[in-house]
């Protein structure tokens, strides 16, 4: 009869047993000092041989002595699942755990024996490989939950607010409020993020580093054992639900896209804000050390530890990038833009550190859904300030703005843009495509400033956003002249021009939207301002002066000047310059040093024209005549402009 080869050695195998042993001796012979892992390798050794008895004679004997040491295995896992409160293996001390792996791992040696011999459905062999599967079943099952107490246990606590790059404004989040156009608050209210945008990734513990061994060698024995997948699914749900954890430390809400429709601006700005930060952290620090602990638990399984990091941060991956989603779907308010913009940067910095933690094909659908989040967000980024640009156009007025001053939205616009001046290289990729198509972009002043240089500064060479904020600023210009026709006094319309177009010159100026909007954009806005300016000494004051000229002052048919005339003409010059002083009083010039430019300028031509008129037929007016010195006037002139209406007291009696 054949001898079994399945459960006695042949010849060749104890050749090869006895070839291995004998090079052992020679090793340990040349070399006295051992490494910590050898001597662990030879302990192993050693249990192992102590272990085996002779060899057996027979089949049955075979058998016996498989049964008695599958017994003792037996007896030796179910202590550990008596009735009562469940001990853990580990928590026991690492000679329990010695022990129990030792006995488990045999137990899967004695199974896979088992499996190889040819069984019969009543043999006794059938009967010792379903007690092996039995054993094994109740040790897999008890090594999936140390796996999951051993992870839980051994969490470190998660402290994002020690993080290197959080947020100087978490703890001051602003209200948040609605920014219309009639807010005079506008720069406070379109503040960005300090959102920092070099930090490095690192990574933290996240669990006890001294409890990775005995991780790794459940995980080798579980996959050993053939029990591959629900050791990963143990240790998926466990880290999971810490992935859970963290987004919640980091005050990351669940919120469905309806939720987040729903909001008020000022509870949705707060939650935008909380998830910039929180994203960066989480990218950066978080998944970087979830991928660096998954890494070291399951070793040389490259593809299980790709598959097991992919599935337990991919809910938590999905809730960030679902509140990005909500948020690109939702109406398309200006003042949501810089925080869209915020959103969009800060997921596009983080493209790269998501394709590097999600190299394997098991992160594909992450990675595809980052991409098309953030495209979507971009889309929603262009489109705002697009309907932005409209709104400006179509924003009417339907009565004039009193004094004349800065108008809301010239204040809410030009702030507008000064704030986008930070998303420039942003906004100039997204709107790229938009150039040509966009109609307000080719209205009649948005590139006119450029006729004086055809070269680096002609249309053709501005970068995208130059391109647009000009087009706006031509825009809200054009919006400005048609509210100026709404002042029944025409030259408080020029004043009113002058205001605002003189506000959005030193607007761009004095900030970054110098090298947008360009040099030359802003010589061509001072001339505007200037020009209007001049407007509005001519329609006020033109017709006033022509009364300090001679001409219908001599007596017909002689060259002899009208004293009745010359009162006459003096006393409605005075009666003008009243009427001047009682409105333009109340009329309003924001900036010190224009209101003060215009003062002396106007003052000059008056002062001077009185001094003349006056001086020059001084022999034919009376003292009693002259209600006003120049200095009186001169004096007068610098009241004007300041917002509050005041009276001239003098009276004046006809002689």
């Amino acid at each position: 009869m054949e001898e079994d080869r399945s459960v006695v050695p042949s010849l060749e195998g104890d050749e090869n047993l006895i070839a291995a042993a004998q090079h052992i001796v020679k090793a340990l012979e040349t070399n006295k000092n051992l490494t910590n892992d050898a001597r662990k390798l030879l302990l192993e050794l050693g249990t192992q041989l102590s272990s085996i008895s002779r060899a057996p004679e027979n089949k049955e004997e075979e058998l016996s002595e498989i049964e008695k040491r599958l017994n003792l295995i037996h007896d030796k896992v179910m202590n550990w699942e008596v009735d009562g409160e469940q001990l853990m293996i580990w928590d026991c001390g690492p000679d329990e755990a010695n022990d129990y792996v030792k006995a488990v791992d045999e137990a899967r040696r004695l199974a896979e024996s088992l499996e190889g011999l040819s069984l019969n459905k009543d043999s006794e062999e059938n009967a010792l490989a379903r007690k092996a599967h039995e054993v094994l079943q109740t040790a897999m099952a008890r090594l999936e939950e140390e796996l999951k107490h051993i992870l839980v246990q051994n969490r470190q606590p998660f402290e994002p607010e020690h993080m290197s790059f959080r947020s100087s404004e978490e703890d001051t989040l602003d209200d948040g409020s609605i920014i219309s156009f009639g807010d005079d608050s506008v720069d406070d209210g379109l503040q960005r993020d300090s959102v920092s945008r070099g930090a490095e990734e690192y990574t933290i513990d996240l669990i006890h580093r001294d409890v990775i061994p005995d991780l790794k060698c459940i995980v080798n024995l579980m996959f050993d054992s053939k029990y591959g997948r629900e050791c990963s699914q143990a240790f998926i749900s466990v880290r999971k639900d810490a992935l859970d954890d963290c987004l919640f430390i980091l005050e990351v809400e669940k919120s469905s896209i309806d939720d987040v429709l729903r909001m008020e601006w000022g509870t949705l700005n707060s939650k935008i804000r909380r998830w910039i930060r929180a994203i960066k952290i989480f990218v950066r620090v978080y998944l970087a050390s979830e991928k660096w602990l998954v890494d070291q638990v399951f070793g040389e399984l490259e593809s299980v530890s790709a598959l097991c990091f992919a599935e337990s941060s991919k809910a938590s991956m999905l809730q960030l990038l679902n509140f990005a989603e909500a948020i690109a779907v939702g109406p398309h308010q200006p003042e949501k833009l810089h925080r869209i913009l915020d959103m969009y940067e800060v997921l596009a910095d983080l493209i790269p550190d998501i394709d590097t933690l999600y190299s394997d094909e098991t992160g594909l659908n992450i990675k595809s859904e980052c991409q098309d989040v953030l495209k979507r967000l971009g889309d929603c980024a262009k489109a705002t300030f697009l309907d932005f640009k409209s709104a400006v156009a179509s924003n009417v007025s339907t009565s004039a703005f009193a004094g004349g001053g800065i108008h809301h939205l010239t204040r809410y616009v030009m702030n507008y843009l000064r704030t986008l001046t930070d998303y420039s290289n942003s906004l100039s990729s997204l709107l790229r495509d938009n150039d040509m198509d966009d109609p307000a972009s080719s209205s009649p002043d948005s590139n006119q400033a450029t006729e004086e240089d055809n070269s680096v500064n002609s249309p053709h060479y501005l970068s995208p956003i130059s391109v647009h904020f000009r087009s706006l600023t031509s825009i809200l210009e054009h919006n400005l002249i048609e509210k100026s026709k709404l002042y029944k006094d025409s030259s408080l319309g020029c004043l009113f021009l002058m205001n605002n177009i003189h506000y959005m010159a030193e607007k761009a100026k004095n900030s970054d939207l110098r090298t947008i909007l360009g040099d030359d954009w802003i010589r061509k806005n001072n001339w505007k301002f200037q020009h209007h300016a001049m407007d509005y000494e001519r329609a006020t004051w033109s017709s006033i002066l022509s009364l300090l000229r001679d001409e219908g002052l001599y007596n017909s048919g002689s060259n002899s000047i009208s004293k009745t005339l010359l009162k006459e003409r003096l006393q409605s010059f005075y009666l003008a310059f009243e009427d001047v002083y009682k409105s333009q009083t109340g009329w309003t010039i924001p900036d010190i040093q224009l209101r003060d430019d215009l003062r002396i300028s106007t003052s000059l031509k008056v002062i001077q024209a009185y001094r003349t008129f006056v001086g020059r037929h001084t022999n034919h007016i009376s003292d009693k005549h002259i209600k006003y010195t120049a200095d009186d006037l001169e004096n007068h002139l610098m009241d004007l402009f300041e917002g509050s209406p005041r009276s001239l007291q003098h009276s004046f009696h006809r002689k």
